[in-house]
């Protein structure tokens, strides 16, 4: 399958919504919180297996500030889970060169997590291989609220879209070319909605913690057979 992907169009970034994790966990009868320590495996497979494509930014939407809603076991888990994985793949992500960011408010994350994040994203800020990009207490709605505000502050009487670009969080990492969201789910969950005005969307039955490279090959090789427009006619692409 990798040989049918093509070299010369490899989206920049892919942001993926990981989604399943819960029908999993309730298809092996077991708690839900399973279904997301499942999910690790396929976090290191996509961020291998687009790193080995050459893909340059990877956006994991791995916390909503919606979220918060789930019963509170489920969220204790979660937090858990995210020091716990952070710690136990900075080593990979140091051997492949990865440099580790996130986008969201992370100052409503628990210390410990806030912590470790901050240490990880530390540690990794030289790195010059893919950027991984981790979406934490996120949404779209937060974000452009959060750089409408930043902009009513400046004094801003007229707003270009650029304006909005540069306070938005992601501030500095190209738009996604590619979304993949797992489970069957057709929607984009208040994620990243200002960005993706032009993102190829992908949507596949396979649930997030059974995701692996040869999913993501499929997604990609559904990318490079659509003609990106961006408004012009084919012929005009074309040209």
């Amino acid at each position: 399958m990798r040989k049918q992907i093509s070299d010369n169009n490899i989206p920049e970034h892919i942001a993926v919504i990981m989604d399943g994790n819960g029908r999993w966990a309730q298809k092996q009868g077991v708690k839900r919180i399973f279904g997301h320590q499942n999910a690790i495996e396929a976090v290191r497979s996509v961020t291998e297996g687009s790193a080995e494509l050459g893909v340059k930014y990877l956006t994991l939407y791995a916390f909503s500030t919606e979220n918060w809603d789930r019963p509170k076991y489920e969220v204790d888990g979660l937090m858990t889970l995210l020091v716990n994985t952070i710690k136990d793949e900075l080593p990979t992500l140091q051997k492949n060169n990865i440099r580790l960011t996130s986008i969201g408010d992370i100052t409503a994350l628990p210390a410990n997590a806030q912590r470790r994040l901050g240490e990880a994203i530390e540690l990794t800020r030289t790195n010059t291989g893919m950027t991984l990009v981790l979406a934490l207490n996120y949404s779209g709605k937060w974000d452009l609220a959060n750089a409408m505000n930043n902009l009513i502050k400046k004094g801003k009487s007229y707003i270009e879209p650029s304006d909005i670009d540069e306070h938005l969080s992601t501030v500095g990492i190209p738009n996604p070319d590619l979304l993949i969201r797992t489970s069957g789910e057709m929607r984009i969950s208040n994620f990243l909605l200002w960005q993706m005005a032009y993102t190829e969307l992908y949507f596949t039955e396979v649930l997030w913690p059974d995701f692996r490279m040869k999913d993501l090959y499929e997604a990609v090789i559904s990318y490079q057979k659509r003609e990106r427009r961006f408004g012009k006619t084919s012929d005009q692409v074309k040209a």
